[in-house]
């Protein structure tokens, strides 16, 4: 028996490593502390994959008055998940750093046909349906206004006390049971001192509380209006402590993703 389970526990151990060396290369193709930190010198980042590896992404790129950030949702977690977080981290890259894009909308499009193409998809029944749920904005120094698309994903902005919910386009990144259309921009102006939420479903699909039920958007509304007279650093405190509260004994679901920041004029 003991020699049965010594190869075991070495495949086991195996894996193990690969899954964590394969989780600092996926972390190295995610913006940096420093690069976050220079872009929204005022923001907070709860990251907590449900797995060694995670299909929940976030990005961000500055390219002169233009700051595009992205957080996105990749089907599955683990390493199915892994694997479309970093295709849909480089087809974003390289749509965002050739600049050929004039809107949120059309950088969410070019993404679409990338993900269709190197997945093979055409629409036949038989197909896997992965893809990518996104919010996606480009915000604008100079005119204080963010362009935003979504795939699913919506963005939460708390101006003074009362919170602004901008809705994606109900179709992901990737094959549609629908015909396919183009993502929507939204428009917002911002002000100073606005903070925005950019977030995956991680956190509102979680099993828990004394029902063992989901936790939902309007409680995760909620919550969001409550912290965001808190200081950004005890905003991330009080989302973790929230979450690991109602989940209590129960297993996590799915990767964890809220990415957010209070928002700073220049003009």
């Amino acid at each position: 028996m003991d020699t049965e389970n010594k190869p075991r526990g070495a495949y086991h151990r195996n894996i193990d490593e690969s899954l964590k060396y394969a989780s600092y290369i996926q972390r190295a193709l995610l913006p940096s502390p420093l690069n976050m930190k220079r872009s929204l010198p005022e923001h907070f980042l709860v990251f907590m994959p449900r797995d060694i590896v995670s299909g929940d992404f976030y990005f961000l790129a500055q390219k002169k008055s233009l700051l595009v950030v992205a957080v996105a949702d990749c089907t599955g977690h683990g390493v199915p998940g892994a694997f479309m977080s970093i295709l849909g981290l480089t087809f974003l890259s390289e749509i965002v750093q050739y600049g050929n894009y004039s809107n949120a909308s059309s950088i969410l499009n070019q993404m679409r046909e990338k993900i269709m193409k190197a997945m093979q998809q055409t629409g036949n029944e038989e197909e896997q349906k992965d893809g990518i749920d996104i919010a996606l904005g480009i915000i604008n120094a100079e005119t204080n206004q963010m362009n935003y698309s979504g795939a699913f994903n919506p963005v939460y902005i708390v101006k003074k006390n009362t919170i602004l919910e901008l809705q994606g386009d109900t179709m992901p990144i990737g094959i549609a049971a629908d015909e396919e259309k183009s993502f929507t921009d939204h428009f917002c102006e911002l002000d100073e001192g606005d903070i925005l939420y950019f977030f995956t479903d991680g956190f509102v699909d979680q099993f828990g509380g004394p029902k063992g039920k989901k936790f939902k958007y309007q409680p995760f509304r909620s919550l969001i209006l409550t912290i965001s007279s808190l200081p950004i650093h005890k905003q991330k405190e009080k989302l973790i402590e929230t979450f690991n509260a109602w989940k209590g004994n129960l297993p996590q679901l799915d990767d964890v993703l809220v990415l957010g920041w209070r928002y700073h004029r220049n003009n």
